[in-house]
């Protein structure tokens, strides 16, 4: 009976979000510069993790490396390709506008997370299943485990932007009330536990502090998207806005040039630090700076189809740009030994010269199987229509079944980046990914029936065959 009204409730809420025909259709107001930026962050995404490639041919045999790792003009470079944190900002911007426009329609908090861990979890599963699958066919064809572990290794690297953006995403209902309550005290209650997490993990020496600002930081970045698509920035003049950009990176040269923070935004990520609200202050603020030209270009160009075609396919692009670069590397190093193609030492004037080449190849194949699986990202388009006696569910069952499901999602991916991308991790996450996608309810119920129909005497299973063979008897009749 449970069940009937979580599934009666879940299709009313889609039909106020949809298609009621007596209430008002309340779209979500896009902005094209919000759009434009996620689409040159995620370009410059793609250009960062293919740049770090590095496979050449070393004493001891194949080696496949971060070929920027270590160099030292990488830390002031970092400033500028680090943009996780205008990411995130993006992020907040359009789920702030999303839930709301939701919550105008009638649907919960529930709604909204679900219809999220249905988009986010959906094209990971895809994922997971095919990179395993190949990683195990190839330990199968004799690869050395070391170099299949490797593989493994940099192709998990990426999806920790996965796992906290499901957990961020699963928070946005209650992170707007907090919001909508207290604009100012939310953000400086976030930065007090950045700080303080901070301060623990430096003086204790325990990195494994340092974690919970996985959280902490990014939910702080997605509190500056709030502040983004409230308006609140719209009421600062230009000056104002150059004043906190400027103040933001002078604050972040004094915190990594003469305090503890590396000036590295790269290793700020891992594990995230204050140094990276920091530096998304100062994002935000020229963002916004930006924003008018931004949109008068992407009006004039006519790119808004463009943009939105490449939006639609974003996590798809994310997720399997890192298996093709992967997967290219493994291409040369065959190359190397079958046809003695040549593989120029990362970081030499050969192997610069060879940039340009490698990074067309890489964004053709990104497309080409972002054509292929981001079918799975875009899902079914539209709900059917519930039965007129739709009656509501109690929240707070529902509630707690979709949170328990979004932390499944977020465990999944926790697998495979502490334990690595094995056949064993990738079943385990496969199951966890699994409920996460289709609800921890319902993957009960199922499992509830097949335990129950293993449990089950053969006299009850003669019983329960003849009951069904009796209904359809009967249907067959009327």
């Amino acid at each position: 009976m449970t069940d009937t009204i979580e599934r009666r409730a879940a299709a009313s809420a889609r039909a106020a979000a949809s298609a009621a025909p007596d209430a008002p259709r309340i779209r979500v107001a896009r902005d094209p510069s919000v759009d434009a930026i996620r689409i040159v962050l995620l370009v410059a995404v793609f250009l960062l993790h293919a740049m770090m490639c590095g496979v050449s041919v070393g004493a001891a045999g194949p080696v496949l490396e971060n070929a920027l790792e270590g160099q030292a003009w990488f830390g002031p470079v970092s400033w500028v390709v680090q943009i996780m944190p205008l990411f995130f900002i993006a992020g907040g911007f359009s789920s702030f506008l999303h839930w709301r426009s939701m919550r105008a329609r009638g649907a919960s908090g529930a709604d909204y997370v679900r219809a999220r861990l249905e988009r986010l979890v959906r094209p990971a599963i895809v994922l997971v299943a095919v990179v395993a699958a190949a990683l195990v066919a190839l330990s199968l064809g004799g690869l050395a485990p070391e170099l299949v572990a490797t593989a493994g290794f940099r192709i998990g690297q990426p999806l920790w932007f996965l796992g906290v953006y499901i957990a961020t995403s699963a928070l946005v209902p209650v992170m707007v009330r907090a919001h909508e309550r207290a604009p100012r005290l939310t953000p400086l209650s976030l930065l007090a536990g950045v700080v303080a997490v901070d301060v623990l993990r430096l003086s204790t020496g325990l990195e494994g502090i340092g974690f919970l600002n996985l959280l902490l930081v990014w939910l702080l970045v997605q509190q500056l998207g709030f502040h983004l698509a409230d308006g609140s920035l719209d009421r600062l003049s230009p000056a104002a806005l150059w004043s906190i950009a400027v103040g933001a990176l002078a604050l972040l040269a004094v915190i990594t040039l003469a305090g503890p923070y590396s000036a590295d935004m790269y290793e700020n990520l891992n594990p995230p630090n204050v140094s990276l609200v920091v530096l998304g202050v100062a994002q935000l603020a020229l963002f916004q700076l930006a924003r008018p030209r931004i949109r008068a270009w992407v009006e004039r160009a006519d790119a808004s189809r463009l943009v939105s075609a490449v939006g639609e396919r974003a996590m798809t692009v994310y997720l399997w740009h890192m298996p093709v670069l992967v997967g290219l590397a493994g291409a040369l190093l065959v190359a190397n030994a079958g046809l003695g193609l040549a593989l120029p030492e990362p970081m030499t004037a050969e192997w610069w010269a060879t940039r340009p080449l490698w990074l067309g190849a890489a964004a053709a194949v990104v497309v080409g199987v972002t054509i292929v699986f981001a079918r799975f990202e875009r899902g079914r388009r539209a709900a059917s229509t519930p039965p007129a006696d739709s009656v509501p569910a109690p929240a707070v069952p529902r509630t707690r079944t979709v949170m328990l499901d979004a932390v499944c999602g977020v465990a999944a991916i926790a697998v495979l980046l502490v334990t690595g991308f094995g056949p064993v991790q990738a079943v385990i996450s496969l199951a966890l990914l699994t409920v996460a996608l289709r609800g921890s309810a319902t993957v009960g119920r199922v499992f509830g029936r097949l335990l129950a129909a293993a449990a089950a005497t053969p006299a009850q299973r003669r019983s329960r065959r003849n009951g069904i063979a009796m209904a359809s008897q009967a249907a067959n009749a009327a």
